[in-house]
């Protein structure tokens, strides 16, 4: 699929929704960060290796979820029987397993999270690149950690809250399968995965250029394969490409679609246009997510003891000035209610203080007097040098 649209109609949050409801594996991908194979850079196949990882991420989640009883148990008893043999000296006429419950109970509702334990923790081999931004990783602890006996561990002091979580990750990975969580997650990166690959419309050929041409028609050719279907090797095995979705988007302002070259406009069949937000989409923006900008704001500024509201007049009228800045000036889609809001509440967050608590109502006149004094000094700007 081929997403076409201005920056901001949503075509990122379209993917990212798709993956979210069918809990694929998901990534998104810029087009530009690929050259040509042989040159300095990141080649199409690193695309493969960065699915397969996040599908191992997400089926590990899943895994830890399923031990994390498990899990919390023996992490729980490690942690009284270090907290215990600190603490024992207080309770000289009390049963050890009577102190290690009311410990437990302690460790787990929360109440010695700042306490200070020593704890051993296993260092983490980090992986080196063969190549730098291939994705291709060599692992030398798990090459000579069989000849240099088991892995090192460190003591260190830290807050039994942060114990606690690595604890829990150290227990949890020696619960499950890993042999099984990998290759689950190459099946479901083969079957289930997403790509989104952003900005294709930088990639395409503008015209003839002289010298090779390593960051457009290159990597198009070198996605080709990619698309059609081959097998890709990444560090947790093979992995065919060929019932993967991939999804293009651009904005494809400056070049087309036509402008790819033929073969790759024949692997990306669909042609999705996307039209610019209207005023009503700027409405719903502002009024129907959990998340909309209006309510971050409210919220940030609560914190500060300003209670903010919204008349519906004044979600309209900020609606048609982002409408009418769109056509205007710049298309920057839905981004734009992010520059206006900021604009309209500026002095309002400056000098909130904290200090009492102060309802503030915004309405139209409220919209107007701040807006339309900022957009009248945007266009004497442009006649000033």
């Amino acid at each position: 699929i081929i997403m076409k649209g201005p920056t901001g109609v949503g075509k990122t949050e379209i993917a990212k929704r798709l993956a979210k409801l069918v809990k694929a594996p998901f990534i998104k991908v810029e087009a530009t960060k690929y050259t040509e194979v042989g040159y300095v850079g990141r080649d199409v196949e690193s695309m493969i290796r960065d699915l397969v990882e996040m599908s191992v991420r997400l089926v590990k989640e899943e895994r830890f979820n399923d031990v994390q009883p498990k899990a919390e148990n023996i992490v729980l008893n490690k942690l009284a029987e270090i907290m215990y043999n600190d603490v024992k000296e207080n309770f000289p006429d009390k049963p050890k397993n009577l102190v290690m419950e009311e410990l437990m109970q302690d460790i787990k509702a929360g109440k010695l999270d700042n306490t200070m334990i020593g704890i051993d923790i296993e260092e983490q081999q980090k992986p080196l690149e063969l190549i730098p931004g291939s994705g291709q990783e060599i692992n030398l602890g798990s090459i000579f950690g069989g000849a240099f006996g088991n892995k090192k561990k460190k003591h260190r002091t830290i807050k039994l809250k942060e114990a606690y979580d690595i604890l829990m990750q150290e227990e949890s990975l020696k619960l499950i399968d890993m042999d099984n969580v990998n290759s689950e997650a190459i099946r479901r990166a083969e079957n289930d995965g997403i790509i989104f690959i952003d900005e294709i419309d930088k990639i395409a050929a503008k015209g003839s250029a002289n010298g090779p041409d390593v960051s457009r028609e290159g990597v198009q050719r070198d996605i080709l394969p990619i698309v059609d279907g081959c097998t890709v090797m990444t560090k947790y095995g093979q992995i065919r490409t060929d019932y993967i979705l991939f999804i293009a988007a651009g904005a494809f302002h400056v070049s087309k679609i036509e402008d790819l070259i033929p073969e790759l406009q024949g692997r990306f069949p669909i042609v999705v246009e996307l039209e610019n937000l209207t005023k009503d989409d700027f409405k719903k923006i502002l009024t129907e997510p959990d998340n909309a900008i209006t309510t971050q704001y409210q919220k940030l500024l609560s914190v500060d003891g300003v209670n903010l509201s919204f008349t519906d007049d004044a979600l309209e009228e900020i609606a048609k000035i982002a409408e009418t800045e769109n056509i205007s000036s710049e298309n920057i889609g839905a981004r734009r209610l992010h520059k206006i809001m900021e604009y309209l509440l500026e002095d309002l967050s400056f000098n909130a203080c904290g200090k009492e608590v102060q309802d503030v109502k915004i309405d139209k006149s409220f919209v107007d007097d701040k807006l339309n004094l900022k957009q009248e000094t945007e266009k004497l700007k442009k006649y000033i040098l």
